[in-house]
């Protein structure tokens, strides 16, 4: 062979050495990368090429699938009540993607979890389609039903928590105003776009997409009285419900000539901590914080739940709690003012840690994982999060929430034959006051045996209220009293 064609030959081999590389490498070094691109059309459809498997409550689906005209995308997602079970579910889209439960057990619901692999291998053989499993959830749907409609009754926005105290299990979890996930489950560039258009915020000040109950932090106002009652029980500061406290009237807070202001002409001069939640004493519970100090209420805030964000396996704001603060700066967030703010599942795990005699469960809404056949892949099991309280000082503070609603400012949650504890709370709301405020209670029942099955948080913003209306006994505890209610049927 002469000198050029060898050159040729050599030049030509390198070639084809070069393309096999190339190809291994895609097929089998790429290959997963590629397979799973997000602009790899055909990835996409083969993820809507089958239903998806259903989010279920009480047994029954809130979700399901339909299958679509005039796209290679064969099915899309499908809702019952949406907007009331938007907060638990999250949405599916075809254009916009997935969040909270949709989005986060995803692999369990189209069937691409590794889990999943040796029944979808079966299946490949037999020639039958894939299928997704499905996520049982924790909620109860007649707590839910009471939750959406009380805050869609009352109008304006809100929402409500509920969990149950013994297991951490969230029963109830409704935002409002809300949105129906159906109307922009497909990828139509007209009404699937133009739904989700009208539900952004910029187009809707509303703001129906934001969940209020787990990523909305609102000032907590006197509901935080709890826990600073809390703190005072557990650093022996105070040790009876009936004890007076050392609390002057007027009392200036340290470090300034502003005295700390009740609401009216309530008796909270040296008054016992019963009688002081009981009427909802900013003097005594601000000076409880203040003297405590800020290094011991922040620490009985984290044990709560404050300051960090909890999985529920959906993701709630951290609540806040600050540090360095001073002593008057320390008294007006010991009664959930300053920079204190807590979601709407913070305070229900309040009322929750002191239902179940100071043991705070992790919250969670997912109770199972089930394969396309019902059988199940993963059970959560309830774990505890904290112990805030001893069980003594708890039963102490049970005994202080339940005059508050027998003789306080929550007699609007008493349920009869049921012993209900809870605590109101009117939050300061805009600068020096301006806005009206928001409108809060905390509660938790009581059964027979003395266990509690469910305590619930309900927080309620309404711009067109008559702000003298306004007061967390007269627009949240008949909401959370509903729920409560819901519950306790539901048990019997």
């Amino acid at each position: 062979m002469n000198k050029p064609l060898r050159r040729i030959a050599v030049f030509c081999g390198l070639l084809v050495l070069a393309l096999l590389i190339r190809d291994n490498w895609i097929q089998y070094v790429q290959a997963d990368e590629l397979r799973t691109d997000k602009n790899n059309r055909r990835v996409t459809i083969e993820r809507y090429a089958s239903p998806r498997g259903d989010i279920i409550v009480d047994g029954k689906p809130v979700t399901g699938s339909a299958e679509t005209s005039g796209s290679d995308y064969k099915f899309k997602r499908t809702y019952k009540n949406g907007p009331m079970w938007a907060p638990v579910t999250g949405y599916a889209s075809q254009a916009f993607g997935a969040t909270q439960l949709e989005s986060i057990e995803d692999g369990i619901l189209t069937g691409n979890d590794d889990r999943l692999f040796f029944r979808n291998t079966l299946d490949m053989l037999t020639g039958k389609k894939q299928q997704g499993g499905n996520v049982v959830t924790t909620l109860n749907s007649a707590a839910q039903k009471a939750a959406y409609n009380g805050l869609k009754k009352q109008g304006g926005k809100g929402a409500v928590a509920a969990i149950d105290p013994s297991t951490g299990k969230i029963l109830a979890l409704a935002s409002y105003p809300s949105y129906d996930p159906s109307s922009f489950a497909g990828n139509s560039t007209t009404t699937d776009t133009d739904a989700w258009q009208k539900l952004q915020k910029k187009n809707n000040p509303d703001d129906p997409m934001l969940n209020r109950a787990l990523r909305e932090v609102y000032p907590p106002g006197s509901t935080f009285k709890v826990l600073t009652a809390a703190a005072a029980l557990e650093n022996g500061l105070y040790t009876e419900a009936d004890q007076k406290t050392k609390t002057p009237l007027p009392w200036t807070m340290p470090g300034t000539t502003t005295p700390l202001k009740n609401e009216g002409n309530i008796p909270c001069k040296d008054a016992t901590l019963r009688v002081a939640l009981q009427y909802s004493c900013n003097t005594v519970f601000g000076k409880i914080g203040s003297d405590l100090g800020n290094d011991k209420m922040l620490e009985m805030a984290k044990k709560f739940g404050f300051t960090e964000e909890q999985f529920t396996p959906v993701r709630s704001s951290a609540s806040v709690f600050s540090d360095d603060m001073n002593p008057s700066q320390t008294a007006l967030s010991s009664i959930g003012q300053f920079n204190t703010a807590a979601t709407p599942l913070q305070m229900a795990m309040v009322a929750s840690a002191v239902a179940n005699d100071g043991k705070l469960m992790k919250p969670y809404m997912v109770d199972k994982l089930q394969a396309p056949n019902v059988d199940t892949i993963e059970q959560t099991e309830p774990e505890e999060l904290s112990q805030p309280m001893s069980p003594e000082n708890a039963q102490i503070l049970q005994s202080m929430m339940e005059t508050v609603v027998d003789k306080g400012t929550g007699t609007n949650a008493k349920i009869p034959g049921v012993t209900v504890g809870g605590k109101t709370g009117t939050a300061q709301h805009g600068v020096d006051n301006s806005e009206n405020p928001y409108a809060w209670f905390i509660s938790y029942a009581k059964g027979d045996d003395g266990s509690s099955p469910v305590a619930v948080a309900v927080v309620i913003e309404d711009d067109n209220a008559i702000r003298d209306d306004i007061s967390g006994g007269g627009l949240a505890a008949p909401i959370a009293r509903s729920v409560m209610e819901a519950v306790i049927k539901n048990k019997q």
